[in-house]
């Protein structure tokens, strides 16, 4: 089934007409083919357009440079997982905010391993800061359904402070799955395990 482009993308020019949706869409999956089976620094706008089937100029009209192209494959991933997640809390009856907390670790874990055009992108650091942030606002990503999960179910308070800890806790565990991939298997085990011990404490103790 075909899919639009998520809101978020950073594109250079919205397109408004189907055609333009198309070349979008072409333009996303051929990027996302490349990022699966090249080193992403072998990767440039000509060798995307040339996947794609499109001229360079094609592509430039909807993406200025290769940085937004990675920007909208990586948020368009970050909007499935959210999608994913949200459904699987509307599903669950958990009130535990350690348990949910350790499912979105191991369900994020799962997707990473599960598609490597998003994986060579987010333990990569190659997801630019205006992205990145885009997905923390309140309301956005995952940290926003973890958001919505601790005021609706425990009651939290403060909500600028809520906020601050949520930023916090999503860059500590951004950086430690990507340090924990990094590791043989067993050893990526105990880093993910210490890592929910340690932000279930940060967060609900």
């Amino acid at each position: 089934m075909k899919e639009t482009p998520a809101r978020d993308i950073p594109v250079r020019r919205a397109p408004v007409q189907p055609r333009g949706a198309s070349t979008v869409e072409a333009v996303l999956r051929a990027c996302s083919a490349l990022l699966e089976r090249l080193p992403l620094e072998q990767i440039n706008t000509t060798r995307i357009a040339a996947e794609a089937g499109l001229s360079v100029g094609a592509l430039y009209r909807f993406f200025p440079d290769k940085q937004a192209i990675f920007d909208a494959v990586a948020v368009r991933h970050m909007e499935r997982f959210r999608a994913r997640m949200a459904r699987l809390l509307v599903r669950s009856a958990l009130r535990s905010g350690p348990v949910v907390l350790g499912r979105m670790i191991d369900a994020y874990v799962e997707y990473l391993e599960a598609h490597p055009d998003f994986r060579a992108l987010a333990l990569g650091g190659h997801i630019s800061a205006l992205a990145r942030e885009s997905q923390m606002r309140p309301g956005a990503g995952p940290a926003g359904l973890l958001r919505a999960f601790i005021q609706k179910r425990l009651g939290a308070g403060d909500a600028a402070t809520l906020d601050l800890r949520l930023r916090m806790a999503m860059e500590t565990g951004e950086r430690m799955i990507a340090y924990a991939w990094a590791q043989p298997a067993a050893e990526r085990d105990k880093i993910l395990a210490e890592l929910k011990r340690m932000l279930a404490r940060y967060l609900f103790d």
